[in-house]
């Protein structure tokens, strides 16, 4: 009787031996640092590497060999918990510098943190930076003052203005390398501060907004500009808006919620006669009737603007019969806002003549404004000979409410009126 004793095999598996492919591949992941095999390969060949790569690889190299795709999906959702690619253009290379960068910038500290570290990270990414948000821009670190800096201290406020230091970080040295970036929104605050709260760390200095002036100026491809919650008052609107007057793609501007008031409104009245901007953001600021009139009149010659924004200022009755006023010869404007601006009855007055002969505005928000039951008369008779506008807003504004669901009906029946006309145009053989 024949016996035969077989030794056990620990590394012996029932399961099915890979295909040399799938060897092949795994060995391009584990040696693609030291040899990337990519572009020859074929679409499924390059999601396999792509699920695999390490996470770990230095950004220098994934930059520049691994293109979009979910190595960069797996980058972003390892560092942040919300990832909504929707608003990068589904691109998550794209979501992955972009936040990566504002990050970098968020939490630089002016004299502490080399501006290397920015400028380093701007070499890899600059190709895919489109937008930036930057929600936080750190001052400099105060350090303590010692007896003679303080008996002194008279002769350093004298002499503030001679420093050449940046309070913030400074934008200059980063935009013009952005060569496709296209919308950039600031505000200069301190998030989570504490009780180290002060005011300061709520606005930008001068030399901040020369700074920024010249790095918008030198950013040729930017179209929207943001600077919101910053403190920009006069002075700085005028010397931000010397920067913009001929830039050649700006075509959004917003600096709502900050204290321009009537001088740096007529510096945005002069760049609305020289720049081509289509939409202006200027809410819950400053601005009264002056100003409001410096804006109408080069409103009255512009022929970009579709949108302007002016609610929760103090335009008042001499401000909004100027605004009205303009768009007597204005043909482009399609939308208004002019809520919360202490306006009453007598707008209304110069709002309804601008109804019977303007055929261009689609919409306008009167809300929160006194108009009383005389404007409700006014604006209602106008609305009987308007057929363009499709949006009307006169909540809260003491008109009755009858008369209000008159005026509603008009704006409804506008609305399906456009709604029927719209596609008939479309089908029209030309």
């Amino acid at each position: 009787m024949m016996r035969r004793i077989i030794a056990e095999n620990l590394d012996w598996s029932l399961s099915t031996v890979p295909c040399l492919s799938k060897l092949c591949l795994q060995s391009i992941v584990n040696n693609f640092q030291e040899k990337p095999i990519y572009e020859e390969l074929t679409p499924s060949e390059k999601d396999f590497i792509q699920k695999r790569l390490p996470l770990s690889l230095p950004l220098h190299f994934t930059a520049n060999f691994v293109p979009d795709g979910v190595f960069w999906k797996r980058c972003c959702e390892q560092k942040w918990t919300v990832c909504d690619v929707s608003n990068y253009g589904e691109s998550w290379k794209r979501m992955f510098f972009e936040r990566h960068l504002e990050n970098i910038i968020e939490l630089f500290i002016p004299g502490v943190t080399e501006p290397k570290t920015v400028l380093d990270m701007v070499a890899l990414c600059k190709d895919h930076i489109k937008k930036l948000d930057i929600s936080q821009l750190l001052p400099p670190v105060k350090l303590p003052q010692t007896e003679e800096k303080e008996q002194g201290s008279e002769l350093t406020l004298e002499n503030e203005d001679d420093d050449t230091g940046m309070d913030h970080f400074d934008i200059s040295i980063l935009l013009d390398k952005l060569t496709n970036l296209e919308e950039i929104h600031l505000v200069y605050q301190v998030k989570s501060c504490g009780m180290n709260f002060e005011w300061s760390m709520f606005e930008l200095t001068h030399r901040d907004c020369e700074s920024l002036g010249k790095a918008v100026e030198s950013c040729k491809t930017l179209k929207l500009f943001r600077l919101y919650l910053s403190h920009l008052e006069d002075k700085k609107c005028r010397l931000l808006v010397k920067y913009l007057l001929d830039h050649p793609s700006l075509s959004t501007l917003d600096f709502s919620h900050n204290v321009i008031g009537d001088s740096g409104a007529r510096a945005i009245g002069k760049l609305l006669t020289r720049s081509k901007l289509k939409v202006l953001k200027l809410s819950d600021n400053n601005i009264g009737g002056p100003g409001a009139k410096a804006i109408a009149h080069a409103l009255s010659k512009n022929t970009t603007l579709v949108s302007l924004n002016l609610r929760l200022n103090r335009l008042k009755d001499e401000g909004g019969q100027a605004i009205c006023k303009a768009l007597l010869s204005n043909k482009t404007l399609l939308h208004l806002h002019l809520g919360a601006n202490e306006m009453t009855w007598c707008t209304v007055l110069s709002l309804s003549k601008v109804l019977a002969q303007n055929k261009t505005l689609k919409s306008i928000n009167l809300s929160c404004n006194k108009l009383g039951e005389v404007g409700g008369e006014a604006l209602e008779e106008a609305m009987s000979q308007n057929t363009s506008l499709t949006e009307c807003d006169i909540r809260l504004t003491d008109i009755e409410e009858k008369r209000v669901s008159v005026i509603d009906r008009m704006v409804w029946n506008n609305q399906f009126r456009t709604q029927e006309t719209s596609p008939r145009e479309h089908h029209t053989p030309k």
